[in-house]
């Protein structure tokens, strides 16, 4: 086994979520705009000669073979036809089943720099269709730009989006992404808008009013981070990430998001991220490159 070399897994944010219809393949056709922020996990990778893909660490609740960061790599040795293996190491900084996207960014991550690691020599194009497969959102991260996203989400356009600091809080409860999209009172007929008439005051996560029925935790979470706005250096107001269960604001300095942070009951998991254009990884690819 070689040595291990690290990559960072970026976090994601839902500036907005809307549902503008039921598809014929049982998905939903979505709008929405992705931040990256500066929230990482780390993937440790070291290439094994023996063609087997083991993972060394990672979260103890996740098997081995639930792991998207290893389904992406075993994925990835099918396709290419590679005879190389991985060792692989998760350490998770992104909490999980927050909708930050984080199993997402580990499994582009692993594709990303396992392509380079293994000179598989895919295009982003072939890596992000390969991505779809594992998750919905594995493609912005593949992509590695903040994005506006329609389809699954997998239809991007890159945006540059304004410089901003997050502050984002975890209730500290679990949401089923799949009991969420069932839910009968969801909001399937949003009308679709455009980038050009897209507006962060009009624009909402369809998902929120649904989450916080179903878990209390958030609901309080966002009744407590909007009573804590004054308004003053705040872009985006209390609002859902994905289908939960984090929430987040938006502001125009550090200092603002980080004033608010400190006041975050210890019940709640918090952290304050500045956004991002784009994703660290790429950066690391081109020097590896």
């Amino acid at each position: 086994m070689n040595e291990l070399t690290w990559w960072p897994a970026p976090a994601k944010l839902n500036l907005f979520l809307h549902v503008t219809g039921r598809r014929q393949d049982g998905y939903h056709d979505l709008q929405t705009l992705f931040q990256l922020i500066d929230r990482c996990d780390r993937i440790g990778l070291a290439v094994r000669e023996d063609g087997r893909i083991l993972r060394s660490a990672g979260l103890p609740d996740v098997a081995p073979e639930q792991d998207l960061a290893v389904r992406a790599a075993q994925a990835l040795q099918r396709h290419a036809g590679v005879a190389l293996g991985a060792d692989i190491q998760v350490i998770k900084h992104i909490p999980a089943g927050g909708g930050l996207g984080g199993g997402s960014s580990d499994a582009a991550s692993v594709l990303l720099a396992l392509n380079t690691l293994w000179r598989c020599e895919l295009s982003l194009d072939q890596l992000a269709q390969l991505g779809l497969g594992l998750g919905a959102d594995v493609p912005v991260f593949v992509y590695g730009s903040s994005a506006w996203g329609e389809g699954r989400g997998e239809r991007l356009t890159a945006m540059e989006l304004p410089s901003r600091w997050f502050l984002v809080i975890h209730p500290g409860v679990g949401v089923s992404t799949a009991e969420i999209f069932q839910a009968p009172e969801l909001t399937r007929n949003s009308t679709i808008i455009t980038i050009r008439a897209f507006s962060e005051s009009r624009a909402v996560n369809v998902f929120e009013p649904v989450v916080c029925a179903r878990r209390p935790e958030v609901a309080e979470a966002l009744g407590w981070l909007r009573g804590q706005i004054d308004g003053h250096g705040v872009a985006i107001a209390a609002r859902m990430t994905g289908t939960g269960a984090c929430i987040f604001a938006s502001f125009e300095r550090a200092e603002e998001a980080e004033r608010i942070a400190a006041r975050v009951p210890d019940r709640w998991g918090s952290f304050v991220a500045r956004g991002l254009n784009r994703s660290p990884l790429h950066a690391m690819l081109r020097m590896h490159g």
